[in-house]
């Protein structure tokens, strides 16, 4: 082949490559200009069996102080809670036995946390828990509820403004908002680029219509944080 030939050949074919690379659908929010930083930590909890031992091991109590956190909501008899991000049940499980003895439910995106919970409650005796399928966009609560209470699971949340400008729906009429999750020095938690401050948490929830209510400073690893809807 003429070497003027071959050039114009090889030219083609980058250009065409190219024009076929740039076609390529971008990840939502990348604007090709480099990689693109996700708003939200993605990890699977499928695995219900092994999250259980570590999730429920009584050390957490220690650093968690749920009998703390559950009576600083400050529950009564014939409300309802919505625990989002119930994973094995232990916040649930807790809420479920409280003086209050509210309707939890127990709101999950993974199948097998669902079908733990499920089995879980069974087995305690937990007729006051409903487990909850949830979607990565809807926590899919059947009725709005009293309190809504997501512990270390903020950070795990696509689009929150989004999400939770949906989720005061789901808030009864003064009702509340309570987010637990990992401070930026915490000893043990998500990456650091997953953890927020009060005041990030406080802004994005203020875009979403909800406003600080108060703010809880005993817990030693995470910010206690209560909202209610504007």
């Amino acid at each position: 082949m003429h070497l003027n030939a071959l050039r114009v050949l090889l030219t083609g074919g980058f250009v065409a490559l190219g024009a076929s690379l740039a076609a390529q659908p971008q990840a939502p929010g990348h604007t090709g200009a480099g990689p693109h930083k996700p708003d939200h930590m993605q990890h699977s909890f499928s695995d219900a069996e092994k999250y259980a031992k570590e999730f429920d091991d009584p050390s957490r109590d220690a650093w968690q102080m749920p009998g703390r956190v559950i009576e600083t909501l400050g529950l009564r008899a014939g409300q309802s809670v919505a625990d989002i991000g119930a994973g094995t049940g232990y916040f649930s499980t807790r809420l479920a036995r409280s003086t209050a003895a509210p309707a939890v439910f127990s709101v999950d995106i993974e199948p097998n946390m669902v079908a733990h919970l499920e089995m879980r409650a069974a087995k305690e005796g937990l007729k006051n828990i409903t487990p909850v399928q949830a979607t990565p966009d809807s926590p899919n609560l059947p009725s709005p509820v009293d309190t809504i209470l997501v512990v270390d699971t903020f950070h795990h949340i696509r689009n929150r403004v989004e999400y939770f400008r949906k989720l005061k729906a789901s808030i009864k009429p003064g009702g509340q908002l309570a987010i637990v999750d990992f401070r930026k020095d915490a000893p043990s938690g998500p990456p650091v680029e997953f953890r927020f401050t009060a005041d990030q948490i406080s802004t994005e929830l203020a875009e979403a219509g909800f406003v600080l209510a108060a703010s809880h400073d005993f817990l030693p690893r995470q910010l206690f944080l209560i909202y209610r809807v504007k």
